[in-house]
């Protein structure tokens, strides 16, 4: 080839290249984020419009949005995006990404004036994980097993206080039970027996310090605020005496606070009194609405549907015929129709309705439809249990009470995958204590279901969507009667 040829080709070659440079930019000039694009915005009044449509009901918001705009869309919140991803499709890098690319640390930041200094959303990451290893050596089997036995006996002595026959308020019962059985198991004997009515006080006190207007101004001077702050510091000093005084006497309680007492840092830092009070109030708080409410859940269901009360009782009978009278970890473990009962309470009413994160990086995220959208650093990105729970797409009937939908064969909690329900999240933050909630919740429904019959007398229960952690409205009551479940022979 000479040396024109040459320069021919060269010359050739370089226009193609430039004439393929040229028409990729003015396709993406034409049609620009033909493959990637922001998500669409919700429509509302600017600057206080989202707020307003948001505060009127976020899973309202959700419910309307997801129909017009698909599973992935944006609020502008005040100064603030929220990118909402809604269903297993959308939702895996929310529950999978590593926290340096979605963290909760700034989105719960409100839990600090009520968890404490130097604990969970007050530390960096890597503390926050040996923190978090804590709760799982406190959730091993061999602890749950002796929760359990303490679990029962509290189940036991509560409802044998009750008549024989009577009417009572079945959420303010199963909420009383719940803060005794936690008291016991977590916050350890002398709480329990000398200082619940105290603590139980102080514990309302925090509870109440969580508005909705705390989610973004925590610090407000307010009534509510100053309470929550005047009862922080005093559970803090109970805590303090008691955890001094366990490890003067060197004597080991089979609870909670004993596991936090003996934890300790990988660099061999034993826990702070301050960190071990954090830690057991945030333990608390995580578990005590949960398992209160879907223990009320729970039992509404079963009295509204005869044939799922009649499979669970059929359970129970086939497992004291097993097993006598004995309740312990090992046949709570045994009750899968209750577990499945409870299941369903859960996912049609997850107490905690949306889930948070704050995004560090710039992310991709595509749809069912195959739509690809580009997810901007600094976003809040949101998922909405209580609304992701019952898409038609996964869930057959989804707001009817089916607990046979976890049965081998239907497994609709697994129908598109690892996200399918998310009641407990799931992927690297989901509850680590959800042994303990199905534990509590089946040694109350067990003793109940064996040792009494109801009949509800109040209409079933509305959803209170106005609390912080959204439950049951209004009263539950119900009429009992003690009888013994027999064992057919």
């Amino acid at each position: 080839m000479n040396l024109g040829e040459s320069s021919t080709y060269v010359t050739a070659g370089a226009v193609f290249l430039a004439s393929v440079v040229f028409l990729r930019v003015v396709w993406g000039f034409l049609l620009p984020n033909a493959k990637k694009r922001r998500p669409p915005v919700v429509k509302a009044f600017p600057v206080v419009g989202g707020l307003i449509r948001f505060l009127k009901g976020p899973i309202v918001m959700v419910r309307e949005e997801y129909a017009k705009l698909g599973s992935v869309f944006t609020l502008n919140l005040l100064h603030r995006r929220i990118t909402f991803f809604i269903g297993p499709e959308v939702s895996a890098h929310f529950f999978k990404a590593p926290e340096s690319d979605l963290s909760q640390q700034e989105v719960y930041q409100f839990n600090v004036p009520i968890f404490g200094p130097g604990v969970v959303f007050d530390v960096d990451y890597s503390v926050r994980q040996e923190q978090f290893r804590f709760f799982t050596e406190a959730l091993r089997v061999n602890k749950l097993r002796s929760y359990v036995d303490q679990m029962v006996l509290e189940a036991e002595d509560y409802f044998s206080k009750w008549g024989d026959s009577g009417t009572v308020d079945l959420k303010y019962e199963l909420e009383h039970l719940i803060i005794l059985t936690a008291s016991r198991c977590l916050l350890g004997r002398e709480v329990r027996d000398k200082l619940f009515d105290d603590v139980s006080a102080l514990f309302h006190d925090l509870d109440n310090g969580m508005q909705p207007i705390s989610v973004i101004f925590p610090y407000l001077p307010i009534p509510a605020h100053h309470r929550r702050d005047r009862a922080r510091l005093r559970i803090s000093e109970i805590f303090e005496s008691i955890i001094k005084s366990r490890k003067c006497s060197g004597i080991a309680e089979d609870d909670m606070l004993q596991c936090f007492i003996d934890s300790k840092y990988k660099n061999g830092r034993p826990t702070t009194e301050g960190e071990i009070t954090g830690l057991l109030i945030a333990a608390l708080f995580a578990g005590q609405h949960t398992s209160s409410i879907t223990s009320t859940w729970t039992g509404a269901y079963l009295l509204k549907y005869e044939e799922y009360l009649s499979a669970a009782l059929d359970e129970q009978k086939q497992l004291m015929k097993k097993h006598g009278d004995k309740v312990n970890h090992d046949i709570l473990s045994e009750m899968d129709v209750l577990y499945r009962c409870i299941k369903e309470a859960l996912r049609l009413h997850p107490p905690l309705i949306l889930l948070l994160r704050q995004s560090h990086s710039d992310f991709t995220v595509k749809t069912r439809e195959g739509v690809e959208y580009e997810i901007p650093k600094g976003h809040i990105v949101a998922t909405a249990p209580a609304f992701a729970n019952r898409l038609p797409s996964i869930y057959r009937d989804p707001d009817t009470y089916d607990p046979d939908r976890f049965l081998p064969g239907r497994e609709e909690d697994k129908a598109a995958g690892a996200f399918s329900y998310i009641s407990f999240g799931g992927g690297r933050h989901g509850c680590l204590g959800e042994p303990f909630a199905y534990l509590q919740i089946k040694a109350i429904w067990s003793h109940l279901l064996r040792n009494f019959e109801f009949e509800m007398i109040s209409s079933f229960p509305q959803i209170d969507w106005n609390a912080m952690v959204v439950g049951v409205k209004g009263d539950v009551m119900v009429r009992y009667k003690r009888r013994k479940l027999l064992v057919e022979e």
